[in-house]
């Protein structure tokens, strides 16, 4: 009886197992499949929302400005115009929700329409020049300078890109140290209006690509914290051959290239060169990191030639 049983039972289990497994299989999302596509890792199904006014076009900017970026000075000098600043912010509101369409609209709403001062992104205490397509938080220290998007002092209060990236693209643009101090810093897939509330940036909202950081000593690539235990560091090192380990040299212009194809692996090369991946289980991705932006701490820096393209 026993064996009887099992024998006629086997094909039939057997069978089951067949399309279980067949089941998971066409489950499984390709290698191109976004993160929410990617399967239930908690932080994933818990906390994405998809992006709203995701570009689908290339962005490009030189900072190439009718005044030439001279118009306006940084703070502290002589030449400062006394603009009101309030009428500097509605001008540049208007502008950004001519351009930027339903998503800039929605974003400024929201901050104007209830938000908590806390929560609140301040824009630029003092005159600005950057035009619509980018926003400095709570402070003065980025202009267009010479065709260039230039920062000092900002002490990682940054400069975001108006534009909504989706979760796979290509970020690509030139950055120049204007001191022998370096620290070419980027913040992609951000939620473009923060910016640090303490001494160290603890509470970015982005993956930081760092080339010469802490006084041009480290090339890094953090998540969240550019302080963090789990942060990809290469050291400087002058007598190493490894053009990686090279300290940023003053007055020099380096090509970046940031990218994510896969919806989870960060990759980014200086020059052509690959520094720096980071394959992340749970992507920053989606609502709160769909942005683009610049920082630094004191060193004066200068970017230029921005294209993003969507992937």
């Amino acid at each position: 009886m026993t064996s009887r049983a099992i024998s006629v039972a086997s094909p039939v289990a057997a069978s089951s197992f067949v399309g279980i497994l067949a089941a998971f299989v066409a489950c499984v999302p390709t290698g191109s499949a976004p993160p929410y596509d990617a399967g239930p890792t908690p932080a994933q199904t818990s906390s994405f929302k998809p992006s709203i006014g995701v570009m689908t076009a290339p962005f490009e900017d030189n900072f190439d400005r009718p005044d030439g970026g001279e118009a306006l000075a940084l703070p502290g000098d002589a030449s400062s115009t006394a603009l009101s600043i309030d009428a500097a912010i509605d001008a540049q509101r208007v502008l950004a929700i001519n351009d930027g369409g339903a998503d800039a609209f929605m974003m400024l709403t929201q901050f104007d329409a209830g938000s908590e001062p806390a929560e609140r992104p301040e824009r630029a205490r003092g005159p600005s020049n950057l035009g619509p397509d980018w926003m400095q938080m709570r402070t003065s220290a980025w202009r267009i300078e010479n065709g260039r998007l230039c920062g000092e002092n900002a002490r990682n209060h940054g400069v975001w890109l108006n534009r909504t990236l989706p979760v796979n693209a290509r970020i690509e643009f030139d950055a120049i140290a204007m001191t022998e101090d370096g620290d070419l810093k980027a913040e992609v897939w951000g939620d473009g209006h923060s910016y640090a509330t303490g001494t160290s940036y603890t509470n970015a909202t982005s993956y930081l690509a760092i080339l010469g950081g802490w006084k041009n000593t480290l090339h890094v690539l953090a998540r969240l914290n550019e302080h963090g235990n789990d942060r990809k560091v290469i050291a400087v090192d002058k007598e190493s051959d490894d053009p990686r380990q090279r300290a940023v040299v003053r007055g020099q212009v380096y090509q970046f290239k940031i990218e994510r194809t896969d919806g989870k692996t960060i990759r980014w090369s200086v020059d052509g060169v690959d520094y720096l991946s980071w394959n992340d289980p749970a992507p920053l991705a989606g609502q709160q990191h769909d942005h683009l932006g610049f920082n630094e701490w004191e060193a004066k820096v200068c970017f230029d030639n921005v294209k993003v393209t969507p992937l």
